[in-house]
């Protein structure tokens, strides 16, 4: 019987492989045209607590069908010449979805270290739904 595995192992081993960002680095690029902020939450969260102004809205769930080329539900969106910046409620679905969207060809991808609630904890704005 193999070993099982829990989220934080998961989320810890996708950080050996990718780039966080503080919400302090986030903060100072939202305003640059050449980034897309990508919001993984749920829509209900979304709803609940709003969003960092002009995030992209993608569902965790429907990550990998969006940036697959090959897809039915492929979104031209991740094929910007864009750097995407993740982000979930606590960065924890953000590591995991920007490990796996390097590991699907997305180049410039990184995601913020703690999440909307840093985000917010920092000062940033906030755009209701």
């Amino acid at each position: 019987m193999s070993e099982i595995v829990g989220f934080k192992d998961l989320v810890a081993d996708a950080e050996k492989r990718i780039k966080a960002i503080s919400a302090e680095e986030a903060l100072a690029e939202s305003s640059a045209e050449d980034v897309t902020f990508v919001d993984l939450r749920d829509v209900r969260e979304l709803k609940r607590e709003g969003k960092i102004p002009g995030a992209f809205h993608c569902p965790r769930g429907l990550l990998e069908f969006w940036i697959d080329s090959t897809s039915p539900y492929y979104n031209k969106k991740f094929a910007e010449d864009k750097r995407f910046i993740f982000y979930c409620n606590l960065g924890w679905r953000s590591a995991l979805a920007t490990d796996i969207a390097q590991k699907m060809g997305l180049k410039n991808v990184c995601h913020v270290d703690g999440g909307f609630e840093a985000w917010k904890e920092a000062g940033g704005a906030v755009e209701e739904k």
